[in-house]
């Protein structure tokens, strides 16, 4: 991780984002995922964008916060992928999403277990991204998941793979 990341470069020669996502498991090794409010029947992990000067962990939690109200007491980190996995912008939404700034994200992706009660969620948040959600099974998220993500939860899960349902 501690590579230069910034001569890499996604579609239309734009940098990648550099990203912090969480899956956050319960006791039974099932996953949360929001529906994202802006499109019915997409859904996800929490994830966001690492400010600058902040870790990738650091980032995580905050995000898990921001999208879920789970503050860090409510979560045992568990371990993250041992490099940045990435993902490509399709056509259609290149120069469109972050303002155009960039072409796809690089991520880091923490897994971490719930240790809160379902009623410490709290996606009504000062800046909500979800509608509703769930604890699913990582077989089922994938099938669930937009189409340009895919590829990346499905590396994910597969590094995560012995701690899910």
């Amino acid at each position: 991780m501690a590579q230069d990341e910034s001569e890499i470069r996604g579609p239309g020669g734009l940098p990648y984002r550099p990203c912090a996502g969480v899956v956050l498991i319960n006791d039974e090794g099932r996953i949360f995922a929001g529906q994202r409010i802006e499109m019915q029947g997409a859904w996800q992990m929490p994830q966001g964008g690492i400010d600058k000067g902040e870790e990738p962990l650091q980032a995580a939690l905050r995000e898990l916060v921001e999208e879920t109200g789970v503050s860090p007491d409510k979560v045992e980190v568990l371990g993250a992928t041992s490099d940045w996995v990435y993902y490509d912008l399709p056509p259609e939404l290149l120069g469109k999403a972050w303002k155009g700034k960039y072409g796809g994200q690089r991520q880091i992706w923490v897994l971490m277990r719930f240790t809160g009660s379902d009623a410490d969620i709290r996606i009504d948040t000062d800046h909500p991204e979800f509608d509703k959600w769930c604890w699913i099974g990582a077989d089922d998220l994938l099938d669930n998941i937009v189409p340009f993500k895919r590829d990346v939860y499905a590396q994910v899960i597969a590094a995560f793979r012995d701690h899910l349902a």
